[in-house]
């Protein structure tokens, strides 16, 4: 672990998982649309978002995708992550009180601390973001070559 209580790259093993959960809330999509700016009506128009093949609003898709960065930087790897990159599938909706569970998933462990990772978002059994980031975490050999 590194001081920060996150994962070093030696402390890392393929198949190692972690998930964090939440219940996306009306106040969490009008927060989000405002820090974002994006005031879509499929967001925070009922009416309107009726009338769309969704037949209701849905939540943002990046407001879900961000529960992943909640799981890479308090749980796999932890404090202390950079995240490099990250490819998203959104596949389906969330809606106003659905719980997100956002997963993470060690799939490669690279050189220079480069980690990727196979991120999922799902409500209930449908899995509504699928993607894949790239870390940078630390190594604790490299910390003691520093203060030696």
């Amino acid at each position: 672990m590194n001081d920060q209580n996150g994962y070093d790259i030696e402390d890392l093993h393929l198949g190692m998982t972690a998930t964090v959960a939440k219940t996306i809330s009306e106040a969490d999509i009008l927060l989000f649309s405002a820090v974002s700016t994006d005031v879509n009506a499929i967001h925070i128009n009922e009416e309107y978002a009726a009338s769309t093949p969704f037949k209701g609003r849905i939540a943002h898709g990046m407001l879900s995708a961000s529960l992943i960065s909640a799981v890479l930087a308090n749980r796999l790897p932890g404090p202390g992550t950079i995240y490099l990159e990250q490819s998203l599938k959104f596949l389906a909706p969330v809606r106003p009180g659905d719980t997100v569970h956002a997963t993470v998933t060690v799939l490669e462990i690279g050189d220079k601390g480069r980690v990727t990772l196979q991120t999922t978002c799902r409500v209930k059994d449908t899995v509504v973001i699928d993607g894949q980031a790239q870390v940078k975490i630390g190594s604790s050999a490299r910390r003691a070559k520093t203060v030696a």
